[in-house]
C-alpha cells in the first residue's frame, strides 16, 4: 500500500476505502466514495467557518502560524518591510517576483497613469450624505466603477484583467481619500503625479492652500511599511469573499466592493478600531493590572491578541511596534502606547494568556499609529483596504488561472422539517 493514503473503515457497512495523501490534505471529494448504498449521495465533511478547509492552492502567501513565519512569495516579511517600497511588494505579489529598475520604473509609471477618477465617480461620492461612513463610501465607489468600467467584464481575458488590475491599485488611494476629505467637510484633491504612491495619498488627503504638499519622509515611510505589512494574507474572511464572489466570474470591481464588505466588520479590518476602545476604558498604565485580571475572570475581551492563523507573536506586529517608535519621534508620543506596552508585558508574562498562546496580533499597535498620523478610528478600515486591494487582486488573478476552480457552492447540513403538509389561509388560524 503507498505510504502516502489514508485508509479509512466505514463502520456501517465495514467496507474500506484507501484515500491518496497530496501536501498533507485529503481531497474532500474522495469522500464521496463512501456511501451505505449505491443511491447515497455519499459522505460530506462539516467545518463551519472553514477551521480545517483548503479551498484553493496558492502560490503567494505562506504563513506558519505557529513559528510567527509570514512570507510573500518566499520572502520573510521582515526582509521586505526593511527593504522595498510598497509598489514593489505589489509587483511581487501579482507577478511573482520583484521587479528589477526597468520594471519598476515602468510599473510605478502605469500606476501613477490611473490615479485620477472619472468626474461622474467623484459626483457620485459628492452625493454622500456629510456623515456618511468613509468604508461604506469605499464598497459602494468600488461596485459603481464596474458601470464606468464595463469591458471589466471580459475576466477571461489576461491583458484586460492586468488593465483593471492596476486601475484598481491606483485609483483605491483616490477613493480613500475623497472619503476622508468628505468626512471633514473639506475639497476633494486631485492626485499628483510627481508624488510616490503613500506621498501622494497623504497629499489628497492632507493638502490645504499650499501651492505643493511636501509628505514628511518618515510618515510616508511608515505607510509605505504599513501598507506592505497589510497588503496580503492568505485565505482570511475578504479573500475568501473576492475569490467567492469571483468565482461566478463577475468583474473584478464588484468583487472587491464584496470583499471590501467584508473587511469592514468589527472582528476583520476593523479589529484595531476595538483596541482603541479598549486602551480608552483601561484610561491608564495603573490600570492595566486590574483589567487583566477582569479579562481572565471571563468579563470582557483583550483585544489585539490572539489570531485565528498565529499561535506565537504575529510577525507583523514586531515591526509596527517598531515603525511606532519612528512614527512619535514627529508626531509625539501617543499616551495610549504606554498603556499598550504594559498590557503586553503584563499578558506575556501571565500563564493565563501564554497558554492560550494569545499574542499581540497586527491590530494591536496599527491603530495607535494611525491615530497618531491623524486618523480617525471610523478610517482604518479604509486603509487597510487600500493595500489589500493588491492582495484580492493577486489571489482573483490566480484564482481565474486556476483550471481546478469553478464557481464557489459550499453543501449544507439540512436541519429542517420535511414534506410538511400544505395548509390553506383560512385553516391557518389566527
Amino acid at each position: 500500500m503507498p505510504e502516502n493514503t489514508l485508509t479509512i473503515t466505514d463502520n456501517r457497512t465495514n467496507r474500506t476505502y484507501t484515500l491518496p495523501i497530496e501536501d498533507g490534505t485529503v481531497r474532500s471529494m474522495d469522500m464521496r466514495k463512501i456511501k451505505t448504498s449505491d443511491d447515497d449521495f455519499g459522505l460530506m465533511l462539516y467545518d463551519p467557518a472553514f477551521m480545517n478547509t483548503a479551498s484553493c492552492r496558492s502560490s503567494i502567501t505562506f504563513i506558519d502560524g505557529d513559528r510567527g513565519i509570514l512570507e510573500y512569495r518566499g520572502y520573510p516579511i521582515e526582509v521586505l518591510a526593511e527593504r522595498c517600497t510598497f509598489l514593489e511588494v505589489a509587483y511581487l505579489l501579482l507577478f511573482g517576483k520583484l521587479p528589477n529598475a526597468t520594471e519598476l520604473k515602468g510599473w510605478i509609471s502605469e500606476i501613477t497613469h490611473h490615479t485620477m477618477l472619472h468626474e461622474t465617480t467623484k459626483r457620485f461620492m459628492e452625493g454622500f450624505r456629510y456623515d456618511a461612513h468613509p468604508m461604506a463610501m469605499i464598497v459602494s465607489t468600488v461596485a459603481a466603477l464596474s458601470t464606468v468600467y464595463p469591458e471589466a467584464k471580459n475576466v477571461q481575458d489576461p491583458a484586460n484583467r492586468l488593465f483593471q488590475i492596476k486601475r484598481l491599485i491606483a485609483k483605491m488611494p483616490t477613493m480613500a481619500a475623497m472619503s476622508y476629505r468628505h468626512s471633514v467637510g473639506f475639497p476633494y484633491v486631485y492626485p499628483d503625479n510627481d508624488l510616490s504612491y503613500t506621498e501622494n495619498f497623504m497629499n489628497m488627503l492632507w493638502k490645504m492652500v499650499e501651492p505643493k504638499y511636501a509628505a514628511n519622509p518618515v510618515l510616508a515611510r511608515a505607510l509605505d511599511v504599513l501598507f506592505i505589512l497589510h497588503a496580503d494574507h492568505e485565505q482570511n474572511c475578504s479573500t475568501n469573499a473576492m475569490r467567492s464572489v469571483g468565482s461566478s466570474m463577475s468583474d473584478p470591481y464588484v468583487a472587491l466592493a464584496s470583499a471590501a464588505a467584508a473587511l469592514s466588520g468589527p472582528l476583520h479590518g476593523g479589529a484595531n478600531e476595538q483596541v482603541l476602545k479598549m486602551l480608552d476604558e483601561i484610561g491608564s498604565k495603573d490600570n492595566v493590572a486590574a483589567y487583566i485580571q477582569k479579562v481572565k475572570d471571563g468579563h470582557g475581551k483583550l483585544m489585539g491578541f490572539g489570531h485565528r492563523v498565529y499561535k506565537n507573536y504575529d510577525p507583523r506586529a514586531k515591526i509596527i511596534k517598531r515603525t511606532a517608535e519612528e512614527v512619535f519621534k514627529v508626531t509625539g508620543r501617543n499616551p495610549k502606547l504606554e498603556i499598550a506596552l504594559e498590557l503586553e508585558r503584563i499578558a506575556l508574562e501571565d500563564d493565563y494568556f501564554v497558554s492560550r498562546k494569545l499574542y499581540p496580533n497586527v491590530d494591536f499597535y496599527s491603530g495607535i499609529i494611525y491615530q497618531a498620523m491623524g486618523f480617525n478610528p471610523e478610517f482604518f478600515t479604509v486603509l487597510f483596504a487600500i493595500p489589500r486591494t493588491v492582495g484580492w487582486l493577486a489571489q482573483w488573478d490566480e484564482m481565474l488561472r486556476d483550471t481546478e476552480q469553478k464557481i464557489a457552492r459550499p453543501r449544507q447540513i439540512y436541519t429542517g422539517e420535511r414534506k410538511k403538509k400544505f395548509l390553506a389561509i383560512e385553516e391557518r388560524g389566527g
